[in-house]
């Protein structure tokens, strides 16, 4: 059995390896599913192992789960420090059409976007668990929460769009910018005006 390589590889991705990276480095499904059997591995997704002292981070896997999924609404206002409220159930934002197994599970919540604007304001945030993600930015996902406020915790958003107002990183020509594309100027521009 390829131990020693697999140990390396799991040292090389921060204690993740995919069943395809291991097939690539010419090692068997068998030996995978040996050392999970011997408790040296944990498969925590199909196809996705994590080495037993590592804790799986959820949003990691989640977004492994469901490539196509962008994290949006809450969730995004946590990955971007704009809330300190953990969210209780994973909000991501899908293509319109798109199917995916996780929508059958009751710790997600999905949002469909069309095509011209799925790929709008997308970046890559770390988490808290040090891996990187796919996420909005803060301008969509403020946009995002605002248009969705019924859904959502009026007083969580209240808080990212307070957080969002006092902070160095914040860009108002952008989140305006993203506000008319979405056709909520004017909302957008009567929250900024009360919480200034």
């Amino acid at each position: 059995m390829s131990k020693e390589k697999v140990s390396e590889l799991l040292e090389q991705r921060g204690g993740y390896l995919t069943a395809k990276e291991a097939r690539e480095e010419g090692i068997p499904n068998k030996d995978l599913q040996r050392l999970t059997t011997y408790g040296e591995l944990d498969r925590v997704a199909h196809g996705l192992y994590v080495r037993e002292d590592v804790f799986a981070d959820p949003y990691f896997v989640a977004q492994y789960r469901c490539p196509k999924g962008i994290f949006s609404h809450d969730t995004a206002l946590y990955l971007h420090d704009l809330c300190d409220r953990v969210p209780l159930r994973l909000t991501m934002t899908i293509p319109s059409g798109w199917n995916t197994t996780l929508l059958k599970e009751e710790d997600f919540v999905f949002y469909y976007c069309g095509p011209k604007r799925i790929g709008l304001g997308i970046c890559d945030i770390p988490t808290s668990y040090g891996k990187r993600v796919k996420a909005y930015g803060i301008e969509r996902t403020l946009c995002d929460c605002i248009r969705h406020i019924e859904k959502l915790d009026r007083d969580l958003v209240l808080t990212g769009l307070k957080r969002y107002i006092k902070g160095e990183m914040k860009d108002s020509a952008k989140l305006l910018e993203y506000a008319n594309v979405f056709n909520i100027r004017d909302i957008v521009y009567r929250y900024l005006e009360v919480l200034v």
